[in-house]
């Protein structure tokens, strides 16, 4: 039977909320580039942000 897989924040890696470790664990991808996203959406658009602190506060914690 195959695990399904949950969008959560990790406990584990995390620098601020773990929000960033938690899509690479979904989406199976290093950590890195998806702080690199983030950061570029940030300097960019400025909804990086706001999108970081949106999950933090809506995704749930890994246990």
């Amino acid at each position: 039977m195959s695990e399904t897989k949950k969008l959560q924040r990790s406990s584990d890696n995390k620098k601020i909320f773990g929000v960033c470790a938690g899509f690479a664990e979904y989406f199976d991808v290093d950590v890195t580039i998806i702080r690199i996203i983030f950061l570029v959406l940030l300097l960019c658009a400025g909804g990086g942000l706001l999108a970081y602190l949106i999950c933090a506060l809506v995704m749930p914690e890994k246990k």
